[in-house]
């Protein structure tokens, strides 16, 4: 499709062999395509230099937010279509961000609804119906916030929308995965929060995890997603207890610090 506005296309990975093509594909209608890589230990980089307007760089990974910032930094478009490497546009998507960036009327950024899906099965509820993200903006307009480490936040410095159209989400095939990944995340949301100077209360921590479940399986009906979807909502509860475990940690190595100085 043609676009008069140069649009450019941003990917950050590590190990996403599976998925990078798919994700590569569907980003044909930009201008360019760039991909900043953890240094993956698979074949991620080699699949995505055979592909057309493609450019790879490699960073250490340190957080989410300076990844997507430093893919910001090598962009040469003021237009950003950012992707996960899971996520893909249908052809509807392609067609409203064409209209969109061409129009002269256009907003700053656009959030973009996410239709889930957990080892191949489409989930509806547990709280992921309202999962939405900033994926089109201007670059001269936003940057994501530093002091996030993960679930990074998009600051933008003008006028939001939201698209009609839906990213198809196809999160990790295995659960075993998406395991591993929720706790990485919790991880590390732990370290943002004892950066802010959060105390760690054994009260909270529990409390937390047993409303995460609760929101989620109850409140946001992700008992109508069946096994599927008690899975989901224990590993968003798991996500939760390992951020408290996470600030737990953090604070322990602090006070060692200040005994040891």
């Amino acid at each position: 499709m043609h676009v008069d506005q140069k649009l450019t296309a941003l990917i950050i990975t590590y190990n996403e062999a599976s998925n990078i093509r798919y994700a590569i594909a569907c980003l044909n209608f930009a201008d360019e395509i760039i991909i900043v890589d953890s240094y993956s230990t698979d074949e991620t980089v080699q699949i995505a230099l055979t592909m057309p307007k493609v450019s790879v760089y490699q960073h250490h990974f340190e957080d989410f937010t300076k990844q997507r910032n430093l893919a910001l930094s090598y962009a040469t478009n003021d237009w950003i279509i950012f992707l996960d490497a899971d996520e893909r546009l249908t052809p509807l998507s392609v067609q409203e961000i064409c209209r969109t960036i061409n129009n002269p009327a256009a907003k700053d950024a656009y959030y973009m609804y996410r239709l889930f899906y957990f080892c191949g099965e489409k989930i509806r509820f547990s709280g992921t119906q309202n999962d939405k993200n900033f994926r089109l903006f201007r670059r001269s307009k936003a940057m994501y916030d530093g002091k996030k480490k993960v679930h990074e936040t998009l600051v933008v410095n003008g006028s939001i929308g939201i698209l009609k159209h839906k990213i198809h989400h196809y999160s990790f095939a295995d659960y075993a995965s998406y395991r591993n990944k929720m706790i990485h995340y919790g991880m590390l949301k732990g370290q943002e929060r004892h950066l802010k100077n959060e105390v760690y209360f054994a009260f909270i921590h529990f409390a937390k995890v047993l409303f995460r479940f609760f929101k989620a399986y109850i409140i946001d009906l992700g008992i109508l997603d069946g096994k599927r979807g008690f899975q989901l909502c224990y590993l968003q509860s798991l996500s939760v207890h390992e951020t408290f475990l996470s600030l737990k940690r953090e604070e322990r190595k602090h006070r060692l610090a200040l005994k040891i100085h």
